[in-house]
């Protein structure tokens, strides 16, 4: 068990580069399994949750050669074992294994995956569209077998444009006879990552982006190269910072049009920040408008910048709303910054905080990753020292997070708890 502790109140100065995408890197490695030779994953972010999806593949016995930035996987070896829950409750998207496997070998047994507490994510809409492309699926507890005698191409219509499925059954459509329709697909850039990458390999898959994807079923994938695009999480979360505390903080590596609704809120307030040949140069700002976000699927604002941006909006002149509309469970934070001085209401899953409030440091939990995300900022901003528990949530997916801060003059460590 690690801590973090902070001491609050530091400027930030200086640079920080965006890893690559936390929420692209966990599809893009399972959908490795699907390739017939050798495939190079670049700029994937040193998380823990990378670790535990080099742990699936090397129990199926894929060859990976990994280092800091790069990922190298042979999957021409593997075995379709039963993936045991010890492996696949250690990240939600271990359930990437299901589509990859059942697309390559239409077979994969595997138990429900892991993943933070933030609310019911059920599979239901990736096991019918699985379902869709000729698949039974059978339960077992949390334990699923999809067998099918053969996979062919189908019309499927999402309930809800749900990123994983939409992955999901993109990987089992890939090598299904015939085509296979994506209706109401979810459009988010992580999507656009994984369809590039497949068609890369030699997949015929058009329309990533968009509400239809359209995937023309192929034999054979051979080796490829793509590379993660920049997390916009990631780059939310420290642009964010840097409108607490920062002093002319550079953000690099970003791809604005990825982050325009958090960029547009953020000018509503009155955030002092400047775009720059793919970097934003960003600043503390103070005497902020309250303003009112309402959480939707891309390109609307993103359900994981929700509970960072709520320490920013902490200091602004008035009550501002958040409306969480994708997840019912995701206001785990807002005990804890009620704690470290801030006004927030819970009201269903609407919250209004009014402010502005000085914060101060306090024990508290990291209850999910982007909890802790939120917890760090108070932390940072807070006076006196903060210490943050539970944060494995927080460095599975954020990489080097306290180097990457302590680099631009924040006080921050982890440290073992005895």
């Amino acid at each position: 068990m690690k801590k973090i502790i902070i001491e609050g109140n530091h400027l930030l100065h200086g640079k920080i580069r965006i890893s690559g995408a936390k929420n692209s890197a966990v599809a893009l490695v399972p959908a490795s399994l699907l390739c017939d030779e050798e495939v190079i994953i670049d700029s994937i972010p040193n998380i823990s949750d990378i670790d535990a999806l080099e742990e699936m593949l090397e129990y199926l016995n894929a060859d990976v050669k990994r280092d800091k930035t790069t990922i190298k996987i042979n999957s021409r070896n593997i075995n379709n074992l039963e993936i045991p829950e010890k492996i696949s409750k250690k990240l939600r998207a271990s359930y990437y294994f299901m589509g990859a496997l059942l697309g390559r070998y239409k077979e994969v047994t595997m138990f429900f995956p892991g993943g933070c507490p933030i609310g019911a994510r059920p599979i239901d809409l990736h096991l019918k569209g699985f379902e869709a492309l000729g698949a039974k699926v059978y339960e077992e507890g949390n334990k699923y077998t999809l067998i099918a005698e053969d996979l062919k191409g189908s019309n499927i219509y999402l309930d809800f444009p749900s990123v994983g499925a939409t992955i999901n059954i993109m990987l089992a459509a890939v090598k299904a006879k015939g085509f296979t329709t994506i209706e109401n697909a979810a459009c988010e850039p992580e999507i656009v990552n994984v369809a590039t990458f497949l068609n890369n390999m030699g997949a015929k898959i058009t329309g990533a982006g968009t509400t239809t994807i359209i995937v023309e079923g192929v034999d054979y994938l051979h080796k490829a190269y793509t590379e993660v695009i920049p997390d916009r999480i990631e780059a939310g979360t420290y642009i964010i910072a840097g409108a607490l505390l920062g002093d002319n903080l550079v953000i690099e590596n970003i791809i604005p049009e990825h982050i325009m609704s958090l960029l547009q809120k953020l000018k509503s307030m009155g955030v002092k920040m400047k775009l720059e040949n793919g970097s934003i140069i960003v600043n503390k700002s103070r005497n902020l408008k309250p303003i009112n976000i309402q959480t939707r699927v891309y390109p609307g604002f993103p359900t994981d910048l929700q509970q960072p941006i709520t320490t920013l909006l902490n200091y602004c002149n008035g009550v501002s709303t958040i409306l969480e509309t994708i997840y019912e469970n995701r206001f785990c934070n807002v005990e804890y910054l009620n704690k470290m001085g801030t006004n927030i209401k819970i009201e269903g899953r609407k919250i209004s905080i009014d402010g502005p409030n000085e914060l101060t440091g306090k024990q508290v939990v990291a209850t999910d990753l982007r909890a802790g995300a939120c917890l760090i900022l108070a932390g940072l901003v807070a006076e006196g020292i903060t210490e943050i528990s539970d944060v494995e949530h927080v460095l599975r997916g954020y990489e080097n997070i306290i180097e990457k801060l302590t680099n631009v003059g924040a006080k921050i460590r982890l440290e073992e708890i005895k």
